[in-house]
């Protein structure tokens, strides 16, 4: 009975939007002293982060300093704790000045808000280039290229406006802003992307660059109307830290030798399979770059494009005009290429054309949405595309995701639990794997960076005389598996054994 008494609820202090005002109730040094941070109030009633909740000495000197009725504390690992205290309350004290110059300027509420008529464009368009403004915009991009972030949402809430950044694929809050700044924030960031601050009602994107010292940095802006007002994602891409080689994705040499050969064939179509956000692009880039040489015509069409590559003919998916993928990849069959890559596979035209390019002496990269390997050969079929067409134009199919990598200066050994062991089916128990203890260079996260996982399908003949008579998923699979073919699990595993990750990623990626 007393061990049920001791067990504690543990809350993810990350996915906790808090707002601002709330985080005033208690000092940095009191919540960093005590290892606690506040989450939000109901009435008189404040709920706080804590790692020792039977802490009755902190419990009450918040008591005290925030003049409440009760301190409802919530468990929440210590790192954790930290983690969320850094990111907050430094990211308030950073932006503190430039909101105080933004009230300064007199941005009412009412006066913003009023501001949506196409005839008020100019009035939008003089509030949006306020210096105070200006300073919170590029305040807001800085922090994201300075944290590594790949997306910044800006996000319109009812009473709020919200910024989060998508750090090693994980969205965390980063800001959150009055609401009457809303309209300011947001036009600002669509003028510098070139985007119609007048239109409201549609969906826009937009690209804007930016320079950090000796990075170049560009940005991918898309807007979308919603209830409580245009909500921005902007996608950063720096064009210095696109990795140029293969071996620099994290492949294992048990994927790395083969693939390297597929994508040296002659002919035939190469393709990336995975969800979005799971680095298809930067391993075709990569890939790109490996076969590029002077005596090859190399064209692309992609949506967008990401990175500019030497030597390589790069065209860019315009549907306003006509120019779709198949549209796109139509026209580069009559410049004489000898390497074809395509963005994505997404419908049956494009599925088409890219077979025929490969059966006419092309090779052809492109990417597709699937779970895994095997699962290419399934959505060509689902496109309409002939089985004896895929099994005679496909020559690989690599499977990836991305799983966060195990900081370097805290990481230390750990022994998963039976659960998790019997889970993962993991037979040599002796094995050691390891954990992120959290520590300064990571922002007590226990994780600096990502890397890849894969999984490789090579089209053998067994493999191919199974597509053509159209064998289920699992029967190709189980031959794949027979040839040698490493699932993204397995994969995974193996990067969780040499320290590079955690069980716990891996099992999020695969499951």
């Amino acid at each position: 009975m007393e061990k049920k008494e001791n067990q504690k609820p543990l809350i993810d202090v990350a996915k906790y939007a808090i707002d601002p005002h709330i985080l005033k109730l208690i000092p940095k040094d009191l919540a960093a002293k005590h290892a606690l941070i506040p989450l939000y109030q109901n009435a008189q009633v404040l709920f706080v982060a804590m790692a020792d909740p039977k802490d009755i000495k902190a419990i009450d000197e918040v008591r005290h300093r925030t003049q409440l009725h009760a301190i409802i504390p919530l468990f929440a690992p210590k790192e954790d704790i930290r983690a969320a205290i850094d990111r907050h309350y430094a990211l308030q004290e950073k932006v503190q000045d430039i909101l105080q110059e933004v009230q300064k300027e007199k941005l009412e509420e009412g006066e913003v808000l009023q501001i949506q008529d196409d005839e008020k464009k100019q009035d939008l368009a003089a509030m949006a280039e306020q210096a105070p403004v200006i300073k919170l915009v590029n305040h807001m991009l800085l922090q994201a290229i300075h944290e590594k972030a790949s997306d910044i949402h800006i996000e319109p809430d009812e009473k709020v406006l919200r910024v989060r950044y998508r750090v090693d694929g994980i969205l965390r809050e980063s800001y959150v802003f009055e609401k009457n700044l809303e309209s300011a924030v947001i036009a600002r960031v669509k003028i510098s992307a070139g985007l119609d601050i007048a239109e409201k009602r549609k969906p826009q994107d937009g690209r804007m660059r930016l320079r950090l010292e000796s990075k170049q940095i560009d940005v991918r802006v898309s807007s979308l109307p919603t209830i409580y007002g245009e909500n921005l994602v902007l996608r950063l891409l720096d064009k210095t830290s696109v990795k140029k080689e293969l071996k620099n994705l994290g492949m294992e040499a048990e994927v790395l030798e083969p693939f390297e050969k597929i994508i040296r064939i002659p002919y035939g179509i190469v393709l990336v399979t995975g969800p979005t956000g799971s680095g298809k692009s930067t391993t075709l880039y990569a890939a790109l770059n490996t076969v590029n040489e002077i005596d090859k015509n190399i064209v692309t069409v992609e949506d967008p494009v990401e990175y500019d590559l030497e030597l390589i003919r790069q065209t860019q998916v315009n549907p306003k005009v006509g120019l779709t993928f198949a549209a796109g990849l139509r026209s580069i069959l009559r410049q004489d290429p000898d390497i074809i890559m395509v963005g994505e596979i997404r419908d049956p035209e494009t599925a088409e054309i890219a077979v025929q390019a490969a059966l006419t002496g092309h090779l052809v990269f492109s990417t597709l949405h699937t779970n895994d390997a095997c699962g290419a050969v399934t959505r060509l079929m689902d496109m309409g595309v002939q089985p004896f067409l895929i099994a005679s134009s496909v020559v690989g199919v690599l499977a990836q995701r991305l799983v966060r990598r195990l900081c370097e200066r805290c990481k230390e050994p750990y022994a998963p639990p039976p659960a998790l062991i019997k889970e993962l089916e993991l037979a040599d128990k002796a094995v050691r794997f390891f954990t992120g203890r959290g520590c300064k260079e990571c922002r007590n996260l226990g994780y600096a960076g990502r890397t890849a996982i894969h999984e490789l399908l090579t089209i053998t003949p067994q493999i191919r005389d199974l597509v053509t008579a159209r064998a289920p998923q699992n029967e190709i699979q189980k031959m794949a598996l027979q040839q040698g073919m490493q699932t993204l699990r397995q994969a995974g595993i193996e990067k969780a054994k040499q320290g590079i990750t955690t069980l716990q990623e891996i099992i999020k990626a695969t499951a």
